[in-house]
C-alpha cells in the first residue's frame, strides 16, 4: 500500500467550534469530489440519528458508532460499497471512543492509507482525560489544539459542568450530555476561584465559644 494517511486528534474545549471545523472540513471534500465519511459515537443523543449537527445549525448525515462497534470492520465495509477505499473519515466527539476504537483506527490508517481526523474533547468536567482522548493523545500522528476564550480572556482548559444555579458541579458520573445549560468553558484560574468561591460559601460559619465558668 503506497498511501500514506495519518492519525490525527483535534481538541478543544465545548463551544470551541469543533463540530463545526468538522462539518466545514466535510463541505470541502464534497466540493473537491473527494471520498470522505462522518462517523459519531451514539452516546452523544441530543440530535437526530445518523446526523452531525453544528450549534450554529449546520448538520450532516454520518455513521453511528455503538459501543461495541468494530471500526477496521465498518472501513471494510464501506471501503467495498463504494468500491475505492475512502480518503478521509471524519470522527466527531471522539473523547467518547474506546480505546479498541482508537487502536482500530490507527489501522485503518497504517493498512489502508487513509487519513482520520478525530474532534473531541481533552478532558471532563473533574479535568481528567476521556479513554479515547487519552488514546489519541498517545497514537495519534498530528495533535492540533483548537483554541477558545474564556470571559476573563485566557485560554479555556476545564469544560465545567453546572447545576441550575450556575454553580459548578464537582460529583458525578463523567458522561452527562448535555449543550450550555449544563457546561461552559473556562479556564483553569477561573475554575479555581470558582471552586474556592463556592466552597467559602458552603461553609459553616464560625461561632466562637466561650469558656465555662
Amino acid at each position: 500500500m503506497n498511501r500514506k494517511g495519518k492519525l490525527y486528534f483535534r481538541y478543544g474545549t465545548m463551544g470551541s467550534a469543533k463540530t463545526a471545523l468538522l462539518l466545514t472540513q466535510a463541505y470541502n471534500f464534497e466540493e473537491r469530489g473527494m471520498h470522505y465519511v462522518c462517523m459519531k459515537p451514539i452516546i452523544d443523543t441530543r440530535d437526530k440519528k445518523n446526523v452531525i449537527k453544528s450549534r450554529i445549525g449546520i448538520e450532516r448525515a454520518c455513521h453511528w458508532i455503538y459501543a461495541d462497534s468494530d471500526l477496521y470492520a465498518l472501513a471494510e465495509e464501506l471501503f467495498e460499497d463504494s468500491k475505492t477505499v475512502i480518503d478521509w473519515i471524519l470522527v466527531d466527539e471522539a473523547q467518547f471512543l474506546t480505546t479498541e476504537q482508537v487502536d482500530q483506527l490507527a489501522r485503518i490508517v497504517d493498512e489502508f492509507g487513509s487519513n482520520v481526523v478525530c474532534y473531541g474533547l481533552r478532558t471532563d468536567f473533574q479535568s481528567h482525560l476521556f479513554e479515547g482522548s487519552r488514546r489519541l493523545f498517545e497514537i495519534a500522528d498530528t495533535i492540533d489544539e483548537i483554541k477558545s476564550t474564556c470571559n476573563c480572556g485566557r485560554k479555556t482548559i476545564i469544560n465545567a459542568r453546572i447545576d441550575s444555579h450556575g454553580d459548578f458541579v464537582s460529583e458525578g458520573a463523567q458522561v452527562e450530555i448535555g449543550g450550555d445549560d449544563r457546561y461552559i468553558a473556562v479556564c483553569r484560574n477561573c475554575w479555581r476561584n470558582k471552586r474556592i468561591e463556592q466552597a467559602n460559601r458552603n461553609a459553616l460559619p464560625f461561632i466562637e465559644l466561650k469558656p465555662r465558668h
